[in-house]
């Protein structure tokens, strides 16, 4: 096996371990509501990462960007696209399953990027046009603020971290992803 398919595989190994990684402390929470319904085929395509209380391996992203793809099989082709530590840094993709768990509205999903752990997808916010999504999960130690475009107006991110902040996370650890 090459060095490169070895290092993947060991990103892959690491980042879903980080994802299973307990967190004391979200017990005492209310579970994270997911919107009523998702229109998945509405929701598929290109997704800019604006903010996020970001994975390790994100914690540097420049040009995050998040691509969902409807498979024949109803799963979730997932490819996350990042410049790493600056806006012309090294291309970095990885690769992740969604699958939509059955009687939640299309909003639950479990992401797997290695086989059998499936990350907590929570479709927590979502506009009515498919044009900004907020993804949680129940521990609060990720959360994503997404759009369509790259840029979003300050007034509807001081809105979109607002509702983060009413899901009980802190939003001090949001960090902006640049996108120019």
């Amino acid at each position: 096996m090459g060095e490169h398919v070895m290092r993947q595989l060991l990103q892959g190994v690491v980042a879903a371990a980080l994802v299973a990684l307990p967190l004391t402390g979200f017990a005492d929470q209310a579970p994270i509501a997911p919107v009523r319904h998702v229109d998945v085929q509405r929701y598929m395509g290109d997704w800019y990462v604006i903010a996020a209380i970001p994975t390790y391996f994100e914690r540097h992203a420049y040009h995050a960007v998040e691509s969902y793809a409807l498979r024949p099989d109803g799963r979730i082709q997932t490819t996350f696209t990042y410049r790493d530590g600056t806006p012309d840094g090294k291309l970095k993709t990885m690769h992740a399953t969604g699958f939509v768990h059955a009687d939640s509205g299309n909003a639950v999903w479990g992401m797997q990027f290695l086989w059998p752990i499936k990350a907590e997808y929570i479709i927590a916010w979502l506009d009515p046009d498919y044009r900004a999504v907020i993804v949680a999960r129940n521990k609060r130690d990720y959360v994503w603020i997404m759009a369509r475009s790259p840029t979003i107006p300050e007034s509807q991110y001081d809105l979109l971290v607002a509702h983060v902040a009413a899901m009980g996370y802190d939003t001090r650890r949001l960090r902006k992803v640049p996108q120019e």
